[in-house]
């Protein structure tokens, strides 16, 4: 299976480090299939603590393969720019969904059924699923 087919994973941190490190961390739980297409987005331009319409867009389009993109956020405030990114309606791909999601634990749920050729749908449904993981 290529990575022309498999859903594309934005992870939105207000930290770069964050979101490059969460990135990391599901792409190498996803084990040895297919390299699903993962792009971190934190911070803002200027490397910043925050969120940044353009960085959230540009992530957004590189990992577009045209099967969808999942788009997951650590707080309150990286939703809100998302939302709008949605809003605008020309900012993101076609096929673009903010996933109510845990950060790390959706991050890796999504990465892993997304390297299985899952469509968008089973791939928001695993990182949602991930709010149901008990640690006690």
């Amino acid at each position: 299976m290529s990575d022309e087919q498999l859903v594309g994973i934005v992870l939105v941190s207000h930290s770069a480090e964050v979101a490059a490190s969460v990135a990391e961390l599901a792409k190498g739980l996803a084990g040895g299939g297919p390299v699903v297409p993962v792009a971190p987005a934190g911070g803002t331009e200027g490397g910043g603590l925050g969120t940044s319409s353009e960085v959230i867009a540009a992530a957004a389009a590189s990992v577009d393969r045209g099967a969808g993109v999942a788009v997951l956020t650590d707080l309150g405030s990286a939703v809100l720019t998302v939302k709008a990114l949605l809003a605008e309606g020309d900012e993101l791909p076609e096929r673009t969904r903010l996933v109510d999601a845990p950060f790390v634990e959706g991050a890796v749920a999504a990465v892993v059924t997304a390297s299985t050729g899952a469509d968008l749908a089973a791939v928001e449904a695993a990182a949602t699923e991930a709010y149901t993981y008990r640690k006690v």
